[in-house]
């Protein structure tokens, strides 16, 4: 935990020669604004100003100037930037002139739903699981779209060819303290996938959003491309964000997993615009072994949800269906909001599918509620949905619709 303090004084102690202020679009895409040291004091007093009417989503064509407030809890420093005095990034609260919180913030969102969670005595811990493939570059640096290997799920060198690409992704990650619990090669050929533990839900985002900027710019420093899509490769598996959450109450214990579970099923088809917002998201969904239906079971991967297996009491699910294209702010809050609402409802899950549902009969899958099989239906889904509505902003959804149009 730093303080603003303790980063003006490793600030002067580190030579430190540059500033990066850092914050999201409503699309989850980074962005950032760059000062010298001798600004930072002002930054955190009063916030670095920014057109925000340029910004995909904050429409703010009249009166647009927002600040930028540095979180000195979310220091770290740029190894890759570092050969001529260091570079230190802060990820940023986004403010109106006169100091309140900008409403279309979604870091600011996933602090209020997680602020609601811990006033009504509960726990969230989320740890995601990002898979991506790694390709070939031409001389500009553009993809190629031919994968740096042929190998297959959890294969080792010769074959995999992106042993040290992740090692150096791994290490990159630590310097900048951030802990990936596991590594290995995916199904796909130069297909690579990179875990993390539980935390709580705005550092699991927040180390998301750094996570996919080291993996792009440590893939470049080594000739090859990083691509997060949904669906990279028509006849080989889909880049997913596999989302693990976990809930306990203020007595630590266990027991309201199978409800939380409910709500988000229960919202999971209308919720599916920001958890898949791209058209080749839905060429992911239902082929290799991303789910095409609102279903759950324990340690089945055919299933939206399950309950991985475990060697002790706690219980958590993993939520399949979304991909890397999300904003993980967004996703996250809107899985908070939907599993809290099954908890107050004391809903309970619609039964187990305990078989594969790539080799499951009609009469199995019409029992089921399929998630959107396209941008369209899934835009429809949000457009009608009262949930959305009244969990998000209207100038987010509205923007995302617009988007999708």
């Amino acid at each position: 935990m730093y303080t603003k303090q303790d980063i003006l004084d490793y600030v002067e102690e580190q030579n430190v020669t540059f500033i990066r202020l850092a914050y999201f679009d409503i699309f989850g895409k980074q962005k950032n604004i760059s000062i010298l040291p001798r600004e930072l004091k002002r930054a955190f007093e009063e916030g670095i100003s920014f057109d925000a009417s340029a910004i995909d989503g904050f429409c703010q064509d009249v009166h647009s100037d927002l600040f930028l407030v540095p979180n000195p809890n979310t220091m770290a420093i740029l190894p890759w930037r570092s050969l001529d005095g260091a570079v230190l990034r802060m990820y940023c609260d986004i403010q109106y002139p006169d100091g309140s919180p900008f409403e279309l913030d979604t870091r600011y969102l996933l602090k209020k739903a997680m602020e609601k969670a811990v006033q009504k005595g509960y726990q969230i811990e989320i740890g995601s699981e990002f898979e991506f493939y790694l390709f070939l570059a031409d001389e500009a640096g553009n993809n190629t779209y031919i994968p740096l290997d042929n190998a297959g799920y959890m294969d080792i060198a010769p074959e995999d060819g992106g042993e040290d690409v992740r090692k150096n992704i791994c290490l990159t990650l630590e310097e900048m303290g951030l802990y990936p619990e596991a590594s290995h090669h995916e199904e796909g050929p130069g297909q690579n996938e990179i875990d993390f533990l539980h935390s709580n839900p705005l550092r699991s985002a927040d180390d998301a959003a750094t996570f996919k900027w080291v993996v792009k710019t440590t893939a470049k420093a080594n000739g090859l491309v990083a691509d997060f899509s949904p669906k990279p490769l028509k006849e080989e598996s889909g880049n997913g964000m596999h989302i693990n959450i976990s809930i306990s109450d203020k007595n630590g214990t266990n027991n309201l997993t199978k409800s939380f579970m409910a709500g988000i099923l229960r919202r999971l088809a209308e919720i599916s615009l920001f958890l898949n917002p791209s058209p080749k998201s839905y060429e992911r969904l239902g082929s290799f072994k991303a789910p095409g239906y609102v279903s759950w079971s324990i340690q089945n991967r055919s299933q939206a949800i399950r309950i991985p297996a475990t060697r002790n009491q706690t219980k958590r699910i993993e939520l399949r269906s979304p991909d890397c294209l999300a904003n993980p702010y967004l996703a996250y809050l809107l899985l908070i909001e939907a599993g809290l609402e099954g908890v107050q409802d004391n809903l309970e899950p619609q039964p187990s599918v305990d078989v594969n549902l790539f080799e499951a009969g009609e009469e199995i899958l019409s029992q089921l509620q399929p998630l959107p099989r396209n941008l369209q239906e899934a835009s429809n889904l949000a457009r009608s949905s009262n949930f959305v509505k009244r969990t998000l902003p209207e100038a987010i959804w509205q923007a995302y619709l617009s988007f999708q149009e």
